[in-house]
């Protein structure tokens, strides 16, 4: 797994980790079982704050992407997939939100946007 942290991005360090981890669970990259660094390892691999890894951990464990087995180590969980599904589609409106203002902001109806989305969706 490889994690990229922007200094220059909006997102505080410990959220951009969290959405590479999450991402990389979606698209199955990371499955389940696969365990995960421990949070000093981790911490120390991309030089921030075990305090960092640490909420990121927590997050991702309130959230049902991992469990944490004292002792043992910390583990992908992706055993509830309504879970999965709907982060997926929270990935893809966020997405949609961005596309939805920028056609807005620039004067594109939305049967234009529908038109593009429906080009570029058979396309792939």
């Amino acid at each position: 797994m490889k994690i990229v942290i922007s200094n220059t991005s909006d997102a505080p360090l410990y959220q951009q980790i969290k959405e590479q981890i999450v991402d990389a669970i979606l698209k199955g990259e990371l499955e389940e079982g696969d365990i995960l660094p421990s949070i000093r390892t981790f911490a120390n691999d991309l030089k921030v704050s075990i305090l960092t890894i640490r909420r990121v951990y927590d997050d991702l464990e309130q959230e049902g992407f991992i469990n944490r087995q004292v002792g043992i180590g910390t583990f992908v969980s992706t055993s509830n997939v309504e879970l999965l599904r709907d982060s997926k589609r929270r990935i893809v409106e966020q997405k949609m939100q961005d596309m939805i203002q920028t056609a807005k902001s620039l004067g594109i109806t939305q049967q234009e946007l529908n038109d593009m989305m429906s080009i570029l969706f058979e396309e792939e």
